[in-house]
């Protein structure tokens, strides 16, 4: 029987049979090495003479059935949206796809049917690239919905864009009742060194608390220790690839997540009810100035948008060519905040001529908001209030994106 790269493989030796998906070969490698993954996610290379018989195989699939409800445990959603955390390798390609259904989380982690009764739904299955804010606005409906019959909600993600969509449903959910856990993993499911298993069990923990905020669950080490619990609008992905890529930021985090469930100081609390403020203004700019940036190059990015947020070098600062540009901009009706690149720190419009003569343009500093969070803002309060609120509200706290001083600036 003929195999090809790609097939699920049984491998017959002197030494013993093995099974798995049957590898394209490295270029470093023999050419007649036969290398193939095993179910345990590692790899290994057999000598062509030791093979007696190599065959296709039919794989068995290792689901338990779900548990009965249990009436002493409380129910918690896992809304399914795609990412890592749910996907495989294709071996032929090297490439990573999503796969797994949301119910499939359950059987790849059946310790979570100890900590709750799941419920299960797949709402879309994206790279987290694909994400876009009518997508937020899907997941937040559904959490709504959910939260009539659920008491936690866990919504599995890609790492990549998972701080955009936190911030996001922390400002559309202005009650709530019960906590939204975003999750993800930086290495996929068929890993050996995944973090899935342990963020998502990690993950329902916290669905379970009294927790009444949008927050990111996530390996706090580069170790499989613990994880963290990330307050939404302060959580940023500060690596590409590491298992503790998640930190808060101008912010400690809540808590963590051991055998149990800790915080370390004061969170939001769940509310009586729920609501639900789903309007987004996508017209909105979020601009990485850096120097050499052109008059004509700044007025295109604004001319189609009702607002834009700045990263600005340092305090909050461009260069001081571009400042009557942004208070035309802002007469005409645009709002316009300023962030920095730096993102550990804050924002401070009063040190410097440039600072100043952009806070009388119009401009408004955002303390230590995070740029992405401050976009995020911005498009949700220009879809739910007029220009004059808009402008009163982008620099309050409202969802604990800005925190007062610590030390005079």
């Amino acid at each position: 029987m003929e195999v090809n790269e790609g097939d699920y493989v049984e491998v017959i030796t002197e030494k013993g049979n093995f099974k798995g998906v049957l590898l394209p070969k490295p270029k470093f490698s023999d050419e007649d090495i036969v290398i193939i993954k095993l179910d345990n996610g590692y790899n290994i290379g057999v000598i062509p003479k030791e093979i007696k018989l190599i065959k296709k195989a039919e794989k068995r699939e290792k689901k338990k059935k779900l548990k009965i409800e249990k009436k002493n445990l409380p129910t918690v959603s896992i809304i399914g949206t795609g990412g890592t955390i749910a996907s495989y390798i294709d071996y032929s390609t090297g490439a990573v796809h999503p796969a797994m259904s949301a119910e499939d989380f359950m059987y790849a982690v059946p310790e979570i049917n100890d900590e709750a009764n799941i419920r299960a739904n797949l709402v879309f299955n994206i790279l987290s690239e694909d994400m876009k804010p009518e997508y937020w606005i899907k997941i937040a409906r559904e959490i709504k919905k959910e939260s009539e019959k659920s008491e936690g909600i866990v919504i599995p993600h890609g790492t990549d864009t998972m701080s955009y969509t936190a911030a996001a449903l922390t400002f559309m959910f202005p009650k709530l009742s019960l906590p939204v856990v975003l999750v993800g993993s930086q290495r996929s499911s068929d890993r050996p060194s995944s973090d899935a298993y342990m963020n998502l069990l990690s993950a329902v923990k916290v669905a379970k608390t009294d927790l009444g905020e949008v927050v990111v669950v996530m390996h706090a080490t580069s170790s499989d220790d613990y994880c963290h619990i990330h307050r939404g609008t302060r959580v940023r992905k500060m690596h590409t690839s590491r298992r503790d890529a998640f930190k808060s930021v101008n912010s400690k985090p809540l808590g963590e997540v051991r055998d149990e469930v800790k915080f370390y100081g004061k969170y939001k609390k769940r509310d009586e009810e729920i609501e639900l403020m789903d309007k987004m203004d996508e017209k909105v700019a979020l601009i990485y100035y850096y120097p050499g940036m052109s008059e004509e190059h700044m007025e295109y990015v604004l001319e189609n948008v009702d607002g834009a947020i700045i990263m600005g070098t340092g305090l909050g600062h461009v260069a001081s060519n571009l400042v009557p540009l942004l208070r035309r901009e802002i007469r005409d009706g645009k709002v316009i905040g300023m962030t920095s690149q730096c993102l550990h720190g804050r924002v401070n419009l009063n040190v410097y001529s440039t600072g100043r003569n952009l806070k009388s343009a119009g401009v408004i500093p955002l303390g230590d908001m995070l740029p992405e969070v401050a976009y995020v803002k911005l498009m949700w309060l220009l879809g739910n209030y007029d220009r004059e609120k808009v402008k009163e509200l982008l620099p309050v706290n409202l969802r604990g994106e800005i925190e007062k001083r610590r030390f005079l600036e």
